[in-house]
């Protein structure tokens, strides 16, 4: 028997544990924000991981965004060195799920089984990836004990709101240098015959108007700070919004409606603040002297940061030309430049070839229209040959009854596992 198939059944041999797997890690309610048990669930994997003979080290990302004495940013790294010297390749993935939210039928921490399926928050994205990779990872040690070079995992934290107590902070320490570590695999749910070679870029800034309070009775006397958005909006709408449908990119981002540069308009508030949910009464009658938006700003390879930020400038100052009184502040929460793998990478490589033996088919090259941790091995941890592969349906995620398809973890889990072979045996 030739290898590749050795290691297909040697992962189909193992799907009931694949299964069992990401019930457990799916059981622990990761749910960020806040960033509730980042440390249960690295303990969780820790034990896992140790038992398949993976050196473990916790690291908490101490002064990062969220990072607390009640919600501390825990994180975990776990290697399995081989028999002789070679490369690293390192599987990352995100232990972080977003919240709930309405409309369940099945238990969100369940892990159901059901129609081929496992349900639960984080099923897809992406605890059931993480699992794959687990799995892969033991399998090939079990077949190839006397492989070269060394094998990753890490579980890290905050992915969903943005990766700076995860894999950024890991970046940072060193944990992706180009020395240490050489081929990324991030699991992340991107259907199992797609390779993700990387993402647009994104930039958050919040907008606010300014006025003058008044009573609501006599509003000529004030100065509408939500008037004043109202014509950033209608700006928007006229000039901005079909110049960026326009713009189309080269990169084979998915959906199609997404290789166009957008942008959405995150949140609006203007005025008296909301009231306390208990509170019965009325709003007083108060001309808005504040009004703010947050805006989200996807943009594209080859648009530059500094003309997608000058574009909203210019914006707002055609704004002011035509609106006395008119005042603004542009606050910059923060941004994420375009990041894309060579399809001649080795891991693309290894990946692709991968693929069509466990499925008998070419890949499809992709980027993904939103951000994921590839932004920090790439910019920070200056490690081009990384992509996202893993099992799971994108659309599913952050969605009721998110599920993952046990057929789809195996087969990841199997492509996972050949990619191994192909680098380090």
């Amino acid at each position: 028997m030739d290898l590749t198939q050795s290691l297909i059944d040697e992962v189909t041999g193992r799907r009931d544990d694949i299964v069992a797997l990401t019930q457990g890690l799916v059981a622990i309610p990761t749910l960020n924000p806040p960033g509730r048990h980042y440390r249960a669930i690295c303990n969780y994997l820790a034990e896992r991981l140790a038992g398949s003979g993976f050196d473990c080290t916790f690291l908490r990302a101490e002064g990062t965004p969220g990072d607390s004495e009640k919600y501390p940013r825990w994180n975990i790294v776990a290697r399995r060195e081989g028999a002789g010297s070679g490369a690293c390749v390192h599987f990352n993935s995100h232990t972080d799920v977003v919240e709930v939210g309405h409309g369940w039928t099945t238990d969100p921490f369940g892990g159901e089984v059901k129609d081929g399926r496992v349900y639960g928050r984080g099923t897809c994205d992406m605890k059931g990836g993480l699992a794959a990779s687990i799995v892969a990872a033991e399998a090939f040690i079990a077949r190839c004990p006397g492989f070269r070079g060394a094998i990753e995992i890490s579980g890290t934290a905050d992915e969903e709101t943005g990766g700076y107590g995860g894999v950024a902070y890991l970046a940072e320490q060193g944990w992706f240098d180009p020395d240490r570590v050489q081929h990324v695999i991030i699991p992340e749910p991107l259907n199992k015959d797609r390779i993700c070679l990387g993402h647009r870029g994104v930039w958050w800034a919040e907008i606010e108007t300014h006025g003058r309070i008044a009573h609501g009775s006599m509003p000529f006397l004030g100065d509408s700070a939500i008037r004043h958005m109202g014509a950033v909006l209608a700006e928007m709408e006229e000039h901005l919004y079909p110049l960026l449908a326009g713009r189309m990119t080269e990169m084979p981002v998915v959906p199609d409606g997404a290789r166009a540069s957008t942008l959405n308009v995150n949140s609006i508030h203007g005025g008296e603040p909301e009231p306390e949910p208990d509170f019965t009464g009325y709003p007083a009658a108060c001309v808005a002297d504040r009004c703010k938006i947050v805006i989200d700003r996807r943009f594209l390879i080859e648009e530059g940061i500094d003309d997608v930020k000058r574009e909203i400038r210019d914006l707002m100052e055609r704004v002011k030309s035509e609106r006395p009184g008119f005042s603004y502040e542009i606050k910059e929460l923060h941004e994420v430049l375009p990041s894309m793998a060579d399809r001649d990478a080795p891991v693309v490589r290894s990946t692709a070839a991968a693929i069509e033996r466990v499925l008998a088919k070419a890949p499809d090259y992709i980027c993904s229209p939103g951000t994921y941790d590839q932004k920090h091995i790439d910019r920070i941890g200056r490690l081009k040959n990384c992509i996202a592969y893993g099992p799971g349906i994108l659309d599913l995620a952050h969605q009721p009854d998110e599920w993952v398809g046990i057929d789809d973890m195996v087969d990841s889990a199997g492509v996972m596992a050949l990619v191994l072979a192909d680098l380090l045996a």
